[in-house]
């Protein structure tokens, strides 16, 4: 009588906790991506759970994931810092991205469902909208949308976990610089090429779309150069 109601408590526990680390990922991410935790902050966990109000191993959880990604080093005994940018990293990173995209968009284009085409399609005309606003919090989110969306319509999972551990430091890098040297709505119409051609599945459209996308990001991170 008392086994069965301990095993639910434990399972609900679980469940609960593996929420609230995927919302303490996605938080802290956003703060990482966004500058608001900028480059060399160290973190502390007691502040994080202050600031999010989440619990401390939750927030050690999604700390691990943002290591993993990257975005932050794990110093033992010294504490946790948001890492660095570093614009030679990034051009390594896009040899490798232009590849895995490609690869992943065609693949969506062919794999993808129904009911995911139709979210390509609304993530592609909310890009553009988001782009006509300037708002460029809405269209980093959107971003992330279409990168999940991408990695789950290819259904390969090593392609997935490889761009996973990229995405999220291009983004940081791009919102670092886009207000002096990037084109928020030719970033936004790119994105949406993509989307759109994987929502009709067209796959030779959606690898070019994305070719034409690593274009315009490398050229991107090669003017910061002159910025």
């Amino acid at each position: 009588m008392t086994r069965t109601p301990t095993r639910r408590r434990s399972r609900t526990v679980k469940t609960k906790e593996g929420t609230l680390t995927d919302r303490a990922y996605r938080e802290l991410e956003e703060m990482i991506v966004t500058l608001r935790l900028s480059p060399g902050t160290v973190l502390s966990e007691q502040a994080l759970v202050v600031r999010l109000k989440i619990g401390r191993t939750p927030i050690r959880e999604a700390l691990q994931r943002l290591a993993r990604d990257g975005l932050v080093v794990i110093m033992p005994r010294r504490g946790i810092m948001v890492s660095e940018i570093n614009l030679r990293l990034q051009l390594r990173l896009l040899e490798v991205r232009r590849v895995l995209e490609r690869l992943m968009a065609s693949l969506a284009a062919e794999r993808a469902t129904p009911e995911e085409r139709r979210e390509f399609a609304e993530v592609a005309e909310a890009m553009l909208a988001a782009a006509a606003r300037a708002d460029d919090i809405a269209f980093m989110r959107l971003d992330q949308r279409f990168n999940i969306l991408v990695a789950t319509a290819a259904r390969n999972e090593f392609a997935r976990r490889s761009i996973g551990l990229m995405n999220a430091l291009s983004r940081r890098f791009w919102y670092q610089h886009y207000q002096q040297v990037a084109d928020l709505p030719l970033a936004a119409k790119l994105h949406a090429a993509v989307a759109r051609a994987i929502s009709q599945r067209k796959a030779k459209a959606a690898a070019t779309e994305s070719d034409r996308l690593i274009d315009y990001i490398e050229d991107f991170a090669r003017k910061t150069l002159d910025a």
